[in-house]
């Protein structure tokens, strides 16, 4: 019985927190990330300022999430393709199966997001963290497929490279028209196309 109130207890946690989320993302994209405070974000969802920060707590993490959310799915599926990949196509299948993941989410709350996060340099640096993080869990792996010498530095090279495409991609797909976001960053990386 205890099981099925945690779970319960989880789920309406988890639909607080994504309420929370998408009514800071909408004033954020319209009033401006530095023109909304916690207490006006707090008062429209119907909670206290104080119950805010039981969820998220910074103003950032409304926006930014859970920084580790995509870092072990994307470092699971880079392994998986890497198999029968060169590590360039593996690192850009992968990072389209991430953003294939998420596109069940609502489209419009992830282009809010976007938005707002390249508006405003504390989110660009939270952001800048969260990318670190993929960075050291994709790097040993992208090591494990190169051979020859300086594979530490190419692989640190092809992370980066990856996290650039991803980042111009997702941007693309935030303020355009294109609604297929996997389809821009296919293309961002077939850009650039090293061979590794």
């Amino acid at each position: 019985m205890s099981d099925v109130r945690t779970g319960l207890r989880d789920i309406t946690r988890d639909a607080v927190r994504a309420r929370i989320a998408a009514v800071a993302l909408e004033r954020f994209d319209t009033d401006g990330f530095d023109n909304v405070t916690v207490e006006q974000v707090a008062a429209e969802v119907g909670i206290s300022a104080r119950s805010f920060h039981r969820y998220f707590p910074a103003k950032e993490d409304a926006v930014i999430g859970d920084p580790a959310r995509h870092r072990d799915a994307l470092a699971e599926a880079f392994r998986s393709l890497s198999t029968t990949q060169p590590v360039w196509p593996a690192l850009r299948e992968a990072f389209a199966e991430m953003l294939e993941r998420g596109s069940t989410d609502d489209p419009e709350t992830g282009r809010r997001s976007v938005r707002v996060m390249t508006s405003t340099a504390s989110l660009r640096a939270r952001n800048l963290e969260k990318h670190q993080a993929w960075a050291d869990v994709l790097t040993p792996l992208v090591v494990e497929q190169l051979h020859g010498p300086d594979a530490d530095l190419r692989a640190r090279v092809l992370v980066q490279a990856a996290l650039g495409c991803f980042d111009v991609a997702i941007t693309t797909w935030a303020t355009g028209n294109d609604p297929d976001a996997a389809a821009i960053l296919r293309r961002a990386f077939d850009g650039i196309a090293p061979s590794a």
